[in-house]
């Protein structure tokens, strides 16, 4: 597989289930949820770069789509009582790395304190604790 060469990746999402989160610097990443029958939602997002650290999420239904812009963090969430069943279309196979501590505990809003005490397996008052220092 080349570097230019699409990346597809489908995900099951069950119930309470989580996606990490993660960046991917190098190319453009969209995702979508596309299984008509998934009666699944899933809550997604990203937070833009430094200085502004601003959070823009949405819930997700059948059929519907959202576009991670390149290099920024980002994350999927299990939102509903149900399965979902979703894609994600990388355009590298080497999607890199990037430190995400002062973008997710730093966002403007922030991220959800259920999504992060999942994420990381901590309690909430954990996640205040960390998030007060940024």
């Amino acid at each position: 597989m080349t570097t230019r060469a699409i990346l597809l990746a489908s995900a099951v999402f069950a119930l309470s289930w989580f996606q990490c989160i993660a960046s991917d610097p190098s190319l453009l990443q969209d995702f979508c949820v596309v299984d008509k029958m998934s009666k699944g939602s899933l809550y997604v997002g990203f937070v833009t770069s430094n200085p502004d650290n601003k959070l823009f999420t949405k819930v997700l239904n059948k059929g519907d789509v959202f576009v991670f812009p390149e290099g920024l963090i980002h994350f999927q969430f299990n939102y509903g009582t149900n399965n979902a069943v979703a894609i994600a279309a990388l355009s590298s196979q080497n999607p890199g790395v990037i430190t995400v501590a002062n973008a997710v505990f730093g966002s403007k809003p922030s991220i959800s304190d259920d999504v992060l005490a999942k994420a990381f397996q901590v309690d909430k008052k954990t996640i205040d604790r960390i998030q007060a220092q940024f």
